[in-house]
């Protein structure tokens, strides 16, 4: 390969790596926000509110990416967040992004790290429809209680049952001659689930697995 190939081809190519496949997934963006009391960082939560999906779990502020009111999923978590908890923002300061977390559930969260001052606390507003509570814990607290960790299994399934008790094929493994196989769920990929036990409730799932990458690299 001559050096004009090899530089037409490397001009079609990402600066850098992305995810191939990312338009199926859906994307999302939340904030990790950092606020000091008391000479001690504390991480913010939020409680869903019982009228949403996902009622009564705990996660941080945050929500969809939309391409009509965000020019970045940085935009989305800090618009999220005036939504959800009245935080704007002028009052949070952005760090960086942290790792972005591929869902199994086909969903790609953003989580950017952020800092607030004590004082903020004073003037949020929630927003009744989608927020129960807010309240904050210990950035040592997980330090000092790693999670309980567990394991989920992932298959394929190429087919579905419907409401009306029909399999409803997705993918036709047996017309496009692929074998048996394929036609049943298949693959033995696992996924880990992180669980913190708090005197707040359980903090699981997505928001467990951000904030162990963020003690991982704070320790």
């Amino acid at each position: 390969m001559d050096q004009k190939e090899k530089s037409e081809l490397q001009s079609k190519l990402p600066i850098a790596a992305g995810i191939n496949g990312r338009g199926d997934y859906l994307l999302s963006a939340v904030l990790v926000l950092l606020i000091k009391i008391q000479e001690e960082y504390h991480i913010l939560f939020q409680k869903r509110s019982k009228h949403i999906r996902q009622a009564g779990e705990i996660c941080f502020p945050g929500g969809m990416y939309d391409t009509n009111l965000d020019y970045s999923t940085k935009d989305t978590a800090l618009r999220e967040t005036a939504e959800e908890i009245g935080l704007m923002p002028r009052a949070v300061d952005v760090i960086g992004a942290l790792d972005y977390v591929i869902a199994p559930m086909g969903v790609i969260v953003e989580p950017f790290l952020a800092a607030a001052e004590y004082e903020c606390l004073d003037h949020l507003k929630l927003s009744n429809e989608e927020v129960e509570k807010v309240f904050t814990l210990p950035l040592a607290f997980f330090k000092q209680n790693p999670p309980e960790t567990y394991q989920t299994l992932i298959k394929v399934h190429p087919s579905y049952i419907n409401a009306e008790g029909k399999e409803e094929i997705l993918f036709p493994a047996e017309a496009l001659g692929l074998g048996e196989t394929y036609t049943k769920p298949w693959g033995r990929g696992q996924s880990t689930v992180y669980v913190y036990r708090s005197d707040e409730g359980l903090i699981w799932g997505l928001t467990a697995k951000i904030i162990y990458d963020l003690v991982q690299r704070l320790d």
